[in-house]
């Protein structure tokens, strides 16, 4: 049976990486998904594999440091299937660089990506959340949210902030039954980290090789975070709320 059945799953960021993993799987489930991603070519790439694999999916092109283009997609999961079950505020960028070699630009850009997104798209997820009668939030933080990192404050900052946002969230708005959650991945083998390898002048392999350096002595697939945020998203977890799962292959015990 498809434990998702009757969602409907709104999911920012859900081109590539982390977030297309999640969108494929919760469509598996069962659930009919929200596509939102400021990359439309890409964007309507899943929506139409879900389409032709027999899901239910529609992509909605958005910035997620915009308010209205926020408010669109929600009110799109609305229109389009009539609720919104669960929200994974997945979108985020980092920037590699220490504050003396991070501009203001760049620190308020990864703020506005990382942390204000989660800040709207929550706003206007709740009340429609709350009008039927709970929801899941699960929001995108990191293993560096939970330990600092070398060169990557902004980043660092951000997910730190999405950690103890997320148990701010949970308080509010558990007795409205929306449980909030956080999933911390550690390295993942997605577009953001290679990117991550030009940014601090590392050949791929190198960096790959570093980025598999802890206990289970690998980096993680992108399947393997969406099967926890499918926890965290589902009803199996209708108990849980401000937990801050780490799924980092032991990266930060």
């Amino acid at each position: 049976m498809c434990i998702l059945n009757n969602k409907c799953a709104l999911i920012t960021g859900g081109a590539s990486g982390i977030g297309r993993a999640t969108v494929e799987l919760f469509a598996k489930e069962g659930a009919a998904v929200v596509v939102a991603d400021i990359n439309t070519e890409l964007g309507k790439q899943v929506e139409r594999e879900i389409q032709q694999a027999g899901g239910r999916a529609v992509f909605v092109a958005c910035d997620v440091t915009r308010a209205e283009d926020c408010q669109r997609a929600v009110q799109t999961a609305v229109e389009r299937f009539g609720r919104l079950d669960i929200l994974f505020n997945n979108a985020g960028i980092v920037r590699r660089a220490d504050v003396l070699g991070t501009t203001e630009a760049e620190w308020d850009r990864v703020m506005d990506v990382n942390v204000k997104s989660i800040f709207l798209m929550s706003k206007f997820a709740v009340p429609v959340m709350a009008k039927q009668g709970g929801g899941s939030i699960v929001n995108m933080g990191s293993g560096w949210g939970i330990k600092g990192g070398r060169n990557a404050v902004s980043y660092c900052a951000s997910k730190g902030a999405v950690v103890n946002m997320t148990r701010a969230m949970a308080i509010d708005h558990g007795p409205l039954n929306i449980r909030v959650n956080c999933v911390c991945p550690g390295d993942t083998d997605t577009p953001m980290l290679h990117n991550e390898a030009i940014q601090v002048g590392q050949p791929d392999a190198q960096f790959m090789a570093e980025a598999a350096a802890r206990p289970l002595n690998r980096y993680a697939q992108p399947i393997e975070i969406a099967q926890s945020v499918l926890y965290l998203a589902s009803d199996a977890a209708s108990f849980v709320t401000g937990a801050i799962l780490a799924v980092d292959g032991g990266g930060t015990a």
